[in-house]
């Protein structure tokens, strides 16, 4: 299932119709996009409140263009020490995808790395921030970064808010990873930031009535004029975690057109549809099952305009096998 095909419309700037795989056209030229949709009973705002509460969620991976899927792979695995998990190339929609991680997509956090033919360069913008990846020895890792030809942004040295050594890394395309000194956590691939206009609004969106997350921590730096706040779906050391930024009186963010989406699963993505609706999100695509797969998914966007596609569970193990 190729997730890096369905994105909303503002994050298609600068891209020709060309060079969008086929499934972004059909969903363009869809308009409300309802033609997909299965017919099902709207549910009250007490139920669907209910329903994100107990629905099984994880974060399941996070999906951005890249120019050389090649070029990235190799720095990924060889700097980061990420695998490849799978790979495949479709010619007829003019795209090629990877998926990356530190273990098997049936219960690790992954990277979908997607390369539209012809496309070499994209704009990350300004509101996505970095990944986050735990790793045992943040200088070594740094050291090998550079010995690879990689770009260092920040050495090694404590950081504001952590506990451990941190250094910050670009890839291939300039998207950023912060290295964070950390043994034994069961998800490497630890964190997405992503920076946000409002951070109340931000955390009352994520949390149990919409998105069934969980506030771990909220810490404010008023001598750096920002707060973050970490929110997940379990304890930090054992699952990936979105990191929300909020950057004291900056109210909106260049988005660009690289970073598109997280994926997070659901036991059922009607529910989940509607409980994000009552709860003030946008759904950008009806849920459903897509055109030409038995996947179910749903699209929405945050109050600050980043999307989130809910992916049926039962249905995205099926596509592992």
């Amino acid at each position: 299932l190729h997730f890096g095909a369905v994105v909303s419309q503002p994050q298609l700037i600068g891209l020709k119709e060309s060079t969008l795989p086929r499934p972004e056209k059909n969903i363009l030229e869809a308009g409300t996009l309802g033609n997909i949709a299965e017919a099902r009973p709207s549910v009250t705002e007490e139920y669907a409140v209910e329903w994100a509460k107990n629905d099984k969620r994880r974060l399941l991976h996070a999906v951005y263009r890249v120019g050389d899927l090649d070029k990235t792979i190799k720095f990924y695995t060889e700097c980061l020490g990420m695998k490849l998990l799978r790979k495949r190339d479709i010619p007829e929609e003019k795209y090629s995808n990877a998926f990356l991680g530190y273990g098997p997509e049936e219960s690790h956090f992954t990277v979908e790395l997607t390369y539209n033919y012809g496309v070499d360069k994209y704009d990350i913008g300004a509101g996505f921030g970095h990944f986050g990846v735990a790793v045992e020895d943040v200088a070594k890792t740094v050291d090998l970064v550079k010995a690879k030809g990689g770009k260092v942004t920040r050495e090694p040295g404590p950081d504001k808010g952590e506990s451990s050594i941190v250094a910050f890394v670009e890839d291939p395309d300039g998207y950023k990873f912060e290295l964070l000194e950390r043994a034994s956590m069961l998800e490497p691939l630890c964190k997405v930031m992503l920076r946000v206009g409002d951070i109340n609004r931000a955390i009352s969106f994520y949390k149990k009535k919409a998105y069934g997350m969980e506030l771990l921590r909220k810490m404010d730096f008023p001598e750096h004029k920002y707060t973050t706040a970490i929110m997940g779906y379990g304890p930090e050391n054992n699952n990936a975690v979105l990191e929300l930024t909020y950057n004291y009186g900056v109210k909106e963010y260049d988005k660009g057109n690289g970073y598109a989406q997280i994926a997070i699963g659901t036991d059922d993505v009607y529910k989940t549809a509607e409980a994000v609706k009552l709860n003030g999100g946008k759904i950008v695509l009806d849920p459903g099952p897509l055109p030409g797969l038995n996947t179910k998914i749903t699209a929405c966007l945050d109050p600050d305009g980043w999307k989130t596609v809910f992916v049926d569970n039962k249905d995205f193990l099926k596509e592992l096998e």
